[in-house]
C-alpha cells in the first residue's frame, strides 16, 4: 500500500511536466510584417520588413506563422525568403496584396520573389492573397530580360494554396530542383497577348502536384521541362494560353529526361494547343510514360500535338518520345487539324489514342489528323488516324 501511495505521488508530480512538454510542440509563434515596420500603403518599399519577419520565423524553434494581413497593399521591390530554417513548420498567411514597382524601379533580376532551400513551408492566401507583378510596364519590351514573379528553388514538402497571381512580366511560378510540392486553387491571370508569361514552369523537380486551378496566360499554362518526373496536373482550366506542354526538351544539345507525367480532367478554352510534347533536334534524353486523359477542348487550335521539330535551326539526334497516352479527349478544334504526331526520323513509339472525339469547330468541315514516323495504336478515336505505324 505504501508503495502504491509513493507511485501515485510521483505520477502526480511528473504529470504537469509531461503536459507542458506536449504543449510545446503545438505552440505557434506569430510574426506579423506590420510589427517589423511594414507600412502597407502600396507606396513605401516594405521589402526589408518582410525579410526581417521571415528571418525571425525561420530561426524560431517552434511552429511559426508569418502574417501578411488582409486589407493592406504592400509594395516590395524584391523578396528573398532563404533557408535552411531551424523551423520545419512555417506558414505564410498571405491575405494582403503584394504589388511590384513599375519597371524603372525594379530591384529584382530573374525573379521578384524567391523561396530557396526551405523545407515544410505552407503558403495560404485563404482566397484573398494577391501578387501583382505589374507586367504591363514590361510586355512591350520583348527583348528585355524580363523577370518572373515567383521562384521556388531547392524546396521540399511545399504547399501553396488559395492565391491569385497576376500580370507577371514573364513566368508566374517557377519550380526548380524541388522535391514534393502541391499547388492548389491558384488563379493565374495575364492577357493572352503577354509574351512568355507561362503559368507554371517546372524543371529538375519531382513529385509535383497542381490541381483545381485556373490559368490564363500568354504562353504555356504549365510547362514541364527537363529533369522532371512524377508531375500531376488535375482539374486545370487553361485559356488563353498555349496549353500544357512537356518541353521544350533538348535545347542547345542538352540531355533532358522527363517521365511519369499525368494530366487529367483539364479544360482547354480557346488555347493555341491542348496536350503538347515538344523537342528540339540535336538534344538527348527522353520523354516517356506520359498520360493526358479526360480532356475537354473548346475551340483549340492544336488539341493533340507531338512536335519533334520544334526548332528547325538545330539538326542531329533527338530526345526520344515513347509510352504516351491520349485518352478521353472531347470537343472542338479551331483549325480542324485535331491530331498532329510529327516525330523525327528515329520515330516516336508506343503512342496510344483511345476514346477520343474531336470535331472541327468550323461548320461542315471534318477534323483531320497528321503523322510522321509515329508508331502506336488508335482505338475508338475521331478523327481516324490512319497514318500511325505499327
Amino acid at each position: 500500500m505504501q508503495g502504491f501511495i509513493t507511485f501515485a505521488l510521483i505520477f502526480c508530480f511528473i504529470l504537469p511536466c509531461l503536459s507542458t512538454r506536449s504543449n510545446v510542440g503545438t505552440k505557434n509563434a506569430i510574426y506579423n510584417v506590420m510589427k517589423y515596420g511594414a507600412r502597407g500603403d502600396g507606396k513605401i518599399d516594405d521589402s526589408l520588413a518582410f525579410v526581417r519577419a521571415w528571418n525571425s520565423a525561420c530561426k524560431a524553434a517552434e511552429m511559426s506563422t508569418l502574417v501578411i494581413p488582409v486589407g493592406k497593399t504592400f509594395m516590395v521591390s524584391k523578396l528573398s525568403f532563404n533557408g535552411p530554417c531551424t523551423n520545419k513548420h512555417i506558414l505564410i498567411q498571405l491575405e494582403g496584396k503584394i504589388v511590384a514597382p513599375s519597371k524603372v524601379h525594379w530591384k529584382a533580376q530573374s525573379y521578384w520573389i524567391t523561396v530557396q532551400s526551405v523545407e515544410g513551408l505552407t503558403i495560404n492566401g485563404h482566397g484573398r492573397g494577391v501578387l501583382d507583378g505589374d507586367g504591363s510596364t514590361w510586355w512591350q519590351c520583348k527583348s528585355c530580360d524580363r523577370p518572373g514573379v515567383f521562384l521556388f528553388h531547392s524546396c521540399k514538402g511545399l504547399n501553396v494554396s488559395n492565391l491569385s497571381i497576376t500580370n507577371s512580366p514573364r513566368s508566374h511560378v517557377a519550380v526548380n530542383m524541388c522535391n514534393g510540392a502541391t499547388f492548389s486553387n491558384i488563379s493565374i491571370n495575364s492577357p493572352g497577348t503577354s509574351p512568355n508569361t507561362d503559368g507554371f514552369d517546372i524543371a529538375l523537380s519531382t513529385h509535383i502536384v497542381i490541381h483545381d486551378s485556373n490559368i490564363k496566360s500568354g504562353d504555356d499554362c504549365i510547362a514541364i521541362n527537363g529533369g522532371s518526373s512524377f508531375v500531376n496536373a488535375t482539374r486545370i482550366t487553361c485559356g488563353p494560353g498555349h496549353g500544357i506542354s512537356v518541353g521544350s526538351l533538348g535545347k542547345k544539345g542538352s540531355e533532358d529526361k522527363v517521365s511519369n507525367i499525368h494530366v487529367r480532367n483539364c479544360t482547354f478554352n480557346e488555347t493555341q494547343n491542348g496536350a503538347r510534347i515538344k523537342t528540339i533536334p540535336g538534344g538527348l534524353g527522353y520523354a516517356k510514360h506520359i498520360t493526358f486523359e479526360q480532356i475537354i477542348l473548346v475551340n483549340v487550335n492544336n488539341p493533340i500535338i507531338i512536335d519533334q521539330e520544334y526548332s528547325i535551326s538545330h539538326k542531329g539526334a533527338n530526345v526520344s518520345v515513347s509510352s504516351v497516352k491520349f485518352q478521353g479527349f472531347t470537343g472542338t478544334s479551331a483549325s480542324g487539324l485535331a491530331i498532329q504526331l510529327n516525330c523525327s526520323s528515329s520515330g516516336c513509339y508506343d503512342i496510344l489514342l483511345e476514346q477520343n472525339n474531336i470535331v472541327s469547330a468550323q461548320p461542315g468541315k471534318k477534323a483531320s489528323s497528321f503523322c510522321t514516323n509515329a508508331h502506336g495504336t488508335a482505338r475508338n478515336t475521331v478523327p481516324n488516324v490512319p497514318c500511325l505505324l505499327k
